[in-house]
């Protein structure tokens, strides 16, 4: 995001930061500040508005919102219920501009396209000069159903090679154009579970196919758990991961991190279960429930969860990489479960 506010600079906006919790001292704390120093753009996550749709929260009718034109979401993929809270609840006149890119590009693979109409759910298409594709497993383009996000040419941003990669940058390959090779297709897969719409031209996000969740064979998307479960008023953010029992059956495990005085018991499980079943089905309803300390849900510096690093500890895998954690020591809670999981 350093990228972006740089830019911004570079045509004359300025830049607001807030540094700490957004909840506090209480949960509308950001809307306190847009209505204080007029903020004309507002740039926010799915859990962000997830918990205050979760909370029964109305921005508008406590804040004078009139001077937010923009919100911009990332992070993970929100619910189309998302959309519509922020319409209802924020302004009905804001231009609610959903992305998704990478780190990686520096970029954005879907985004904005201001000229065009929002639909609840979707980002509005490609992103300038980047050529997406929703790919099956056949490596076969296809519309209205979730596939693989993938790029079937150079983008201006793209990293060009890894340091320290090998004379065949064989590192650089394998991490994104080796998937689709013994088909003979050489594109870039991002790892991203997406559909894309025939009849509005615009992309759902469903969350990172290599963290999809397969119980019994079916693939679910992380996020279309996530956007039920916490909405939820008890649950502040949760983390679901599929897990492999000794028979090779994959079951879904569900943490949540819960909110004020709530506690997991009987009654809330039963909830959480009910709620999925009836608005997800039940191949979302998870096998395990467990609370986790504040501060426990793992996360990228950019505001991801990392499905796949709890994943491979409950797996009993090594985790490589946690300075790409903005809270590395949340691994350590998931070693000392695993066995009781």
């Amino acid at each position: 995001m350093w990228n972006w506010l740089i830019s911004s600079l570079a045509v004359g906006a300025t830049i607001f930061l807030y540094d700490g919790n957004p909840l506090y001292p209480e949960p509308l704390r950001m809307f306190e500040l847009i209505e204080k120093y007029r903020v004309s753009i507002f740039g926010v996550s799915a859990t962000y508005i997830h918990y205050l749709m979760g909370q029964g929260l109305k921005p508008k009718e406590k804040y004078d919102v009139s001077s937010l034109r923009e919100i911009s979401q990332t992070a993970s993929a929100l619910s189309p219920e998302g959309f519509e809270w922020c319409y209802n609840q924020i302004n009905k006149d804001l231009y609610f501009n959903s992305i998704s890119g990478g780190t990686d590009i520096n970029g954005c693979f879907a985004g904005a396209l201001p000229i065009l109409p929002v639909y609840s759910g979707e980002l509005q298409g490609p992103a300038l000069a980047m050529k997406v594709e929703a790919y099956d497993e056949s490596g076969e383009p296809v519309r209205d159903q979730q596939a693989e996000l993938v790029c079937e040419a150079p983008a201006p941003s793209m990293p060009i090679y890894f340091w320290g990669d090998d004379e065949n940058m064989s590192k650089y390959k394998s991490a994104y154009f080796e998937y689709y090779d013994e088909l003979g297709i050489n594109v870039w897969r991002h790892g991203d579970w997406i559909v894309y719409h025939s009849d509005t031209g615009g992309i759902t996000f469903w969350g990172r196919s290599d963290a999809t969740l397969k119980p019994s064979g079916v693939r679910i998307g992380t996020s279309e758990i996530y956007n039920v479960v916490e909405q939820l008023p008890e649950v502040a953010d949760s983390l679901a991961i599929g897990h492999k029992d000794d028979q090779g059956n994959v079951e879904v495990i569900l943490f949540v991190e819960l909110t004020g005085d709530a506690e997991l018991n009987d009654e809330l499980r039963n909830k959480i279960k009910t709620t999925l079943r009836e608005k997800a089905s039940p191949r979302h309803v998870p096998a395990v429930i467990k609370e986790v300390p504040e501060e426990t849900i793992p996360y990228t510096f950019s505001g991801k969860k990392v499905e796949i690093a709890i994943t491979k500890i409950l797996h009993g895998m090594d985790v490589s990489n946690r300075g790409a954690l903005r809270n590395p020591d949340s691994l350590d809670f998931y070693k000392e479960v695993k066995d009781e999981l």
